[in-house]
């Protein structure tokens, strides 16, 4: 403001607004590597351009399944309001053809009755509809098989009969479709995967003498998830020869687990381990490469039926360069405590530092005296329960 009054030089103004900024906030620092997968499992995947969008109201069923929720209730809000709507229209329309609606049709004498006959007489398609508001809530009684006992269909008019079977069937399959929606939205497969944990960082260390890459998963509920599979890949930026650019190469690599294969008994948190060797893409990894710069992302799939629903479901995470802790291990979480095994998951991610080459599994499988000059790690000790132990004999020497 001084500036614009003409009091302080506009460029002094400027040359102060510069040197009051701080050198680090000039230059903008490389982004992290954007996610593949997130830490809670969604797909970091924006879909744009879609052309064809009338493939998806071919499979309406799980397109209602897939809305947020917000959508998923005013469909079926607005598809019950429709409906009652539309056949409240179509018995106002039969009440007014038959003349129902008529006041002085409804005090007309039955012919064949003659001079003598009662007031009243005439006989409507539906009883006691008299306007639109009485139609629409004889639709509602209809579709809801509420049926107060004001309004009934006679057997006058043939057309109110077949009208009334058609809203029966068209309000039975608007139950089960949007029941049906409603179960399978309560139901989905992601919402038992909220209980299947994976740790915060994955590690690399020594295992049998061989470098390993280590993450730890775990499940919080009792209830099984059977059959649990789980597989990695690894998802980076590569060439081919021609000159090909894939922007998102997905290789997998093999797991090795505690039970064998890639089956899991996911009974207990288990550490799952993949060896370094010559056909694994982590071969050339040094400690060096372990930053966010690095074009490096491991995707973790965890795959199971639940135990009580019967449902497959999935659970997802992905683990980052810079996520990635060289020369560390888990810590032990499992104990025997009482005859029982427990399990402390407040140490779940936690880790220790043990001796680690700083080279990748080419040069340590190259050169093999590199493990000659590394320290052992030492053990994990092992609390045991003192007891003390009651002689069932004794030994005393025989009196001369």
């Amino acid at each position: 403001m001084l500036s614009r009054k003409g009091i302080i030089p506009e460029e002094y103004v400027l040359t102060r607004l510069a040197e009051d900024v701080p050198d680090h906030a000039r230059y903008r620092a490389r982004e992290r590597r954007a996610r593949f997968v997130g830490k809670n499992g969604a797909c970091n995947v924006a879909h744009k351009n879609i052309r064809e969008q009338g493939r998806f109201l071919q499979d309406v069923f799980t397109t209602l399944v897939d809305l947020k929720w917000p959508h998923t209730l005013l469909i079926f809000t607005m598809s019950f309001l429709c409906s009652w709507l539309l056949f409240g229209m179509v018995w106002w329309l039969i009440a007014f053809a038959h003349g129902d609606l008529d006041h002085s049709t409804r005090l007309q004498r039955d012919p064949a009755e003659g001079a003598s006959g009662a007031p009243g007489s005439f006989v409507p398609c539906v009883t006691s509809i008299h306007s639109f508001t009485s139609a629409f809530l004889f639709s509602i009684e209809v579709q809801v098989t509420i049926g107060f006992g004001g309004r009934m269909v006679t057997e006058e008019c043939p057309a109110a009969i077949l009208v009334l079977i058609v809203q029966n069937i068209v309000g039975l399959v608007i139950n089960a479709i949007m029941l049906g929606c409603i179960f399978m939205k309560t139901s989905q497969a992601h919402r038992r995967a909220e209980t299947l944990i994976f740790s915060k960082h994955a590690v690399i260390a020594l295992r049998e003498g061989k470098l390993c890459f280590m993450l730890r998963v775990g499940d919080l509920r009792k209830s099984m998830i059977i059959s649990a599979t789980i597989r990695m890949q690894v998802v980076k930026k590569t060439a081919s020869l021609e000159g090909e650019v894939v922007p998102l190469n997905q290789i997998d690599i093999q797991m090795e687990n505690p039970v064998g294969g890639n089956s899991i008994f996911l009974v207990s948190p288990l550490i799952i381990y993949h060896v370094i060797d010559k056909n694994s893409p982590l071969y050339d990894i040094s400690p060096l490469n372990l930053h966010h710069h690095e074009d490096l992302e491991i995707i973790v799939i965890l795959e199971g039926v639940v135990e009580t629903t019967g449902i497959t479901t999935q659970a997802r995470t992905s683990y980052l360069a810079d996520e990635i802790l060289w020369g560390q291990r888990f810590v032990p979480i499992v104990a025997e405590e009482d005859g029982r095994y427990s399990v402390d998951y407040s140490k779940f991610g936690n880790t220790v530092k043990v001796p680690t080459p700083s080279c990748t599994a080419r040069q340590l499988e190259e050169d093999k005296s590199i493990m000659d000059t590394m320290p052992l790690s030492p053990k994990g000790t092992i609390r045991k329960r003192s007891v003390k132990l009651k002689p069932k004999f004794t030994i005393s020497d025989e009196p001369s």
